[in-house]
């Protein structure tokens, strides 16, 4: 039951919907399994981000009961450790190049990092949790998964699963703080 995850160190700004200061990136998953209409509304989420010329150059790849032990695998070992109980892990992967015209995609980082955020919050609508990961053997996924390296960037990894609430609140940083809205938010006055 999610009463019991404390959220009185965050402190959101009147009018700000819980959906995002409720937000965290757990580090204990219960292994129950994520139904294929629930993994299809949180990836059609992030099908309705904005993108540059619409190009939406992100695919999210994830794993299946059969190739579960090979996601974990290309992990490192410390993420290893604690997403291997999550029921689906995933990579983000995005084409470098626009489809209309081929030429380099600057912002196909920027744009997948938007569609990121759309899935997570369709996840925690469904009452799911994300947690997204830098900690990956990039140089294996590409050979493990097919990537084209000269076509296609793998950004991150990521979990999508029921918290296991217990176990999550042993970690002391399973909430945590924010900066002061000063320190990322600056009205420039010319």
């Amino acid at each position: 039951m999610e009463t019991s995850i404390d959220f009185s160190k965050r402190n959101p700004e009147v009018g700000v919907d819980k959906v995002f200061y409720q937000r965290l990136s757990p580090y204990a998953f219960k292994s129950t399994p994520v139904s294929k209409q629930q993994l299809t509304s949180i990836f059609d989420a992030a099908r309705w981000s904005p993108s540059c010329y619409n190009d939406q150059p992100w695919l999210f790849i994830t794993s299946t009961e059969k190739t579960h032990d090979l996601f974990v695998s290309l992990l490192v070992e410390a993420n290893q450790a604690w997403a291997k109980m999550a029921p689906v892990i995933g990579f983000v992967v995005a084409n470098r190049h626009f489809r209309h015209n081929g030429s380099d995609n600057a912002f196909f980082q920027f744009d997948s990092g938007a569609a990121w955020m759309a899935m997570t919050l369709q996840a925690r609508q469904l009452g799911l949790y994300t947690h997204g990961m830098g900690g990956v053997k990039f140089d294996q996924v590409y050979g493990a998964l097919g990537i084209d390296k000269s076509k296609q960037q793998v950004l991150s990894a990521f979990v999508i699963g029921e918290i296991n609430i217990e176990e999550n609140n042993k970690n002391p940083n399973s909430i945590s703080p924010r900066k002061a809205l000063g320190e990322i938010w600056q009205e420039f006055q010319g």
